[in-house]
């Protein structure tokens, strides 16, 4: 086992970039070559089926089935161009990943052969088999019939030789079973409930778009040395593991040259995300040692969810071929930063953006600040269903670890906004107020420009930061689905504009002057949901003091922060909005207790087999060697002499055995745990016992081998260690 270790690592040193072709075409040309954009739309389909489809897809029109057909032989038509036999509905059901059963274009054509047909009826509609994917016991085994039902807004793409068509997931009684679902229908509320406020402002506009962009981080490791970590391949985190005497100390990586095989990687990564319409823009090295981000431009929320989930499908088919292995997990190493996957929102209208900070006139000042405000509200009010929002069994380990927002959900807006919002609750409310754009900088060089400075700082402890333009949704996890934060976010939000609407037309009602309505909601607004303001450091402990003060949630138990989709307000919310009925909440939370568990239950059974069957052994065998040189170094010296020069031996043999005992008792006392917890037929109860009694005895084993992997001889130890997993090519 040791020479396959020492082998694998030479593999990964001498590895070469593999060769990317480039289009010789600009990006421009290529973008969406993939894809059933409109530029296909308007040439493979007939010009009135083309303005019903534009108006489902921008306006919110009802789908007529008639046009399906019409539709269906458009696609099929630009698929079979491109070499396309399948097609496929692509799903996201709630296992955090995609889905997709693959059916071939072919049919009996009456006359003993075959004919390649693609109806609208299968365009629009499927039925895959829904009693194998996670429902929360809305659907019994034996109860198998779901559909997928086609997303127009949602261009259908080509993989390799597979049309695939955007979905939602429901059950045979109606209930979502996906991601999409709820989504679009949160969506919807935001658009209804920020356009009604809009009004208010400007009667012209007529719709309210929610953009989203994220930043995806992620680990690229050698594909040889993945493969010799049972614990990577099965767990997707490293379960043991010393640091490495250099990490990221230095800060060095960040931003940094990007090494030659991961820069063909992107390369090759952007060209064919770009071929899907997925609009890369950024790429960089981040703070730890092979660690990445890929961000592309804002797009709409529901667009934008289903770019990442296929880019995140499409990272780790194109990492085998370079080589790499892409870590998604939160915290694949200890000791240094875990992954994110921050989530820029905003919201635009069809004449413009509305958080882009302040306007030309009063009004659009008064807009401004009533949206700041509102999303405030809505944050403040469901704090804690935005925790359980981003929260899972592996962003668990990466937030509050002084690299990650902390598990306290606040909102940063700098000292400018801050002070606006400070003086608008105490002012006259008859005072006009404004808020100054960015500003220049001039530095004391000649050669250098004049830098204009935004209008906020950034704070990186913030889980909900306001840098400018948009709100930094910071504490989502690099490997969750950014629809499960989208839908919690924009429910909130529309929750809150229908709430303040209410209220001003209640004042509007009274006689009161619209503007002086506006205000007085806005300054009781502003001081109700100020505890969720805060531009200090979100890492202190005297931030934490002060947060339960403020009556913010401050739990960090993944399983009990779940809770906090079912608190009355939470069902109150989702149900007004028509976004998700208590039944569904109910069997969400089924899904993420039962998930939970087994990411646990998984982890554990991993490190016990590891354990021993490869840390015990390879200690073991050590500890032999180094008893043997001791007997030999007895049989040619005598006396103290002896113990002078095989001293240091026999104290290695000491901790070997101490170590090896405390692992072993560790291993024991986990399986019991398990044997405990597995038999809570609760899934709440036996995920809470999961948290509480399993996971901290693995931090307990891991101690232990970390300082075992120090003393045994390393040409003995078979785990590709940190050093290697973390600094070759």
């Amino acid at each position: 086992m040791a020479n396959l270790r020492f082998q694998v690592v030479a593999e990964a040193f001498n590895k070469k970039p593999v060769e990317v072709e480039v289009p010789k075409e600009r990006p421009a040309d290529f973008f969406g070559k993939n894809v059933f954009n409109r530029e296909k739309m308007y040439k493979y389909l007939p010009a009135d089926v083309y303005a019903k489809l534009v108006d489902v897809i921008d306006n919110g029109a009802r789908l007529d089935r008639s046009i399906a057909d019409a539709v269906a032989t458009g696609m099929k038509e630009w698929a079979m161009e491109k070499g396309v036999t399948h097609y496929t509905h692509w799903f996201q059901p709630l296992t955090e990943g995609t889905a997709e059963k693959h059916d071939a274009f072919v049919e009996h054509d009456g006359k003993g052969g075959m004919v390649e047909k693609f109806s609208g009826k299968l365009l629009v509609q499927q039925e895959p088999d829904a009693s194998s994917f996670p429902s929360g016991g809305i659907r019994n085994t034996f109860e198998a019939r779901g559909y997928s039902a086609w997303d127009p807004t949602s261009p259908v793409f080509i993989m390799d030789d597979t049309l695939c068509i955007p979905t939602v997931f429901i059950s045979y009684t109606g209930e979502a079973l996906d991601y999409k679902a709820p989504l679009l229908r949160a969506l919807r509320a935001v658009d209804v409930a920020a356009t009604n406020v809009c009004h208010y402002f400007d009667t012209n506009v007529k719709k309210v778009q929610s953009n989203l962009g994220w930043e995806q981080e992620y680990f690229l490791v050698d594909e040889g040395l993945y493969g010799a970590r049972p614990d990577l391949v099965l767990t997707g985190r490293t379960l043991m593991g010393h640091d490495s005497a250099k990490n990221q100390q230095m800060d060095d990586h960040y931003f940094g040259t990007i090494p030659d095989r991961v820069q063909a990687f992107m390369k090759d990564l952007e060209i064919q995300a770009l071929e899907l319409s997925i609009p890369c823009k950024t790429r960089h090295n981040e703070v730890a040692p092979n660690q990445f981000e890929l961000a592309p431009i804002f797009e709409e929320t529901n667009l934008a969810v289903d770019h990442n989930m296929l880019l995140m499908s499409l990272m780790k088919k194109i990492a085998r071929k370079h080589g790499f292995r892409v870590l998604l997990h939160e915290k694949p190493f200890a000791g240094i930063n875990g992954s994110g996957k921050h989530n820029n929102w905003s919201l635009s209208t069809d004449t413009g953006a509305l958080l882009h900070g302040p306007g030309k006139t009063p009004m659009d000042h008064l807009r401004f600040v009533t949206f700041i405000v509102e999303t405030l509200m809505g944050v403040y009010k469901h704090n804690g269903l935005l925790k359980a929002s981003i929260m899972s069994a592996t962003n668990a380990h990466r937030l509050g670890a002084n690299e990650a927002p902390p598990a306290i959900i606040s909102s940063f807006l700098g000292t400018q906004l801050s002070e606006l919002l400070d003086h608008i609750e105490k002012s006259d409310k008859d005072e006009l107020f404004t808020m100054a754009g960015k500003q220049g900088m001039k530095l004391d060089i000649p050669e250098i420009p004049e830098l204009i400075i935004d209008n906020t700082d950034r704070n990186r402890t913030s889980p909900f930061a306001f840098t400018g333009n948009r709100f930094e949704f910071r504490a989502v996890g690099s490997e969750a689905n950014c629809a499960s934060a989208m839908i919690a976010l924009n429910s909130a939000v529309a929750e809150a504009l229908g709430s303040f609407k209410a209220r001003v037309d209640a004042l509007i009602a009274k006689g009161e002057d619209k503007t002086s309505a506006l205000i007085d909601i806005l300054r009781d607004d502003i001081k109700t949901c100020k505890p969720i303001r805060f531009d200090g450091n979100g890492y202190s402990d005297e931030w934490v003091v002060e947060a339960k003060k403020r009556g913010l949630d401050c739990e960090t138990s993944c399983p009990v922060i779940f809770e906090r989709y079912l608190d009355i307000d939470s069902v109150k919310m989702f149900e007004s909005l028509g976004v998700m009925t208590k039944k569904e909440l109910e069997a969400r939370n089924e899904v993420k207790w039962e998930t939970y568990t087994k990411k646990i239950q998984i982890e554990a059974r991993v490190m016990g087999d590891l354990s021993m069957n490869h840390i015990i052994p390879v200690a073991t065998h050590y500890q032999s060697q180094l008893a043997k040189n001791v007997a030999c170094l007895r049989e040619i010296f005598t006396g103290d002499k002896v113990d002078k020069i095989a001293g240091r031996n026999i104290k290695i043999i000491e901790e070997i055995s101490e170590r090896n005992e405390s692992i072993e008792k560790g291993v024991e006392d986990l399986v019991n745990a398990r044997k405990v917890a597995n038999k809570i037929e609760d899934e709440h109860k036996k995920a809470i016992a999961y948290h509480d009694t399993v996971a901290p005895k693995m931090e307990e084993i891991r101690y232990n081998i970390d300082k075992l992997e120090l003393i045994v001889a390393d040409e003995l130890w078979t785990l590709p260690k940190y050093r290697e997993l973390l600094f070759i090519r």
